[in-house]
């Protein structure tokens, strides 16, 4: 029997169309009903090795923010009992109530393992974050307990961090998607940061690259 190409087209017609609905609508602006906050170098500093310059560890080319530390390095002071790092610390947005919102499109190398590479700093003790996104083996975890993605090396993905205060949450954005809701941790002052914080069972090499970062806030 000849088949009629004409009708399977018209058979499969809808069931195409729905699914790119349904895909368009998983997909949405995390941004939306938020504004944009000014962010230039008055709003933020790097926080890297107490004994290097910050040439050693961090670049700015190209609108690319770079950061990089060794397993070795030095914490960023000379007393700190802390794990190296090189981190954009935005504490020109210090916080304490309201809706705020993180945005900024990361990538992270092949290599790069057991390492903190964006966090919501602040919390109530004996906690010192409220929200860490890691990254393990090449997945994108919420500390250590959830995978949000399985794989994000060697491609730049959006991420949407949104915190609100009152309500004690926390939701997480990437590349547009709902990915993960998490409760807040206390804390009385908060901000954000992005770049590396190494962790146990960190690689001896951890990078990642930073652009477009934002601040927002719902008014």
């Amino acid at each position: 029997m000849a088949i009629s190409y004409h009708l399977i087209f018209h058979f499969f017609l809808p069931f195409l169309l729905c699914t790119s609905q349904l895909a368009t609508a998983c997909s949405i602006d995390p941004t939306d009903g938020f504004v944009e906050l000014p962010f230039n170098t008055s709003f933020y500093h790097i926080q890297k090795p107490f004994d290097l310059p910050v040439d050693q560890r961090y670049s700015f080319v190209d609108g690319v923010h770079k950061l990089w530390v060794y397993s070795t390095d030095n914490p960023l002071s000379r007393n700190s009992p802390t794990m190296p790092r090189t981190e954009i610390m935005i504490n020109g947005y210090n916080y304490s109530s309201g809706v705020w919102q993180f945005e900024g499109y990361g990538f992270v190398p092949n290599g790069t393992s057991g390492v903190c590479i964006m966090q919501v700093f602040g919390a109530s003790p004996p906690h010192a974050s409220t929200l860490m996104l890691r990254v393990y083996n090449g997945s994108l975890t919420y500390y250590r307990a959830n995978v949000l993605v399985p794989n994000v090396y060697d491609r730049w993905f959006r991420v949407n961090v949104i915190h609100d205060v009152a309500a004690s949450k926390l939701k997480v954005y990437i590349d547009g998607v709902s990915t993960f809701e998490a409760a807040g941790r206390g804390g009385n002052s908060h901000h954000f940061k992005c770049g590396v914080y190494s962790q146990i069972g960190d690689s001896y090499y951890m990078e990642s690259r930073w652009k477009g970062i934002k601040v927002l806030k719902q008014m």
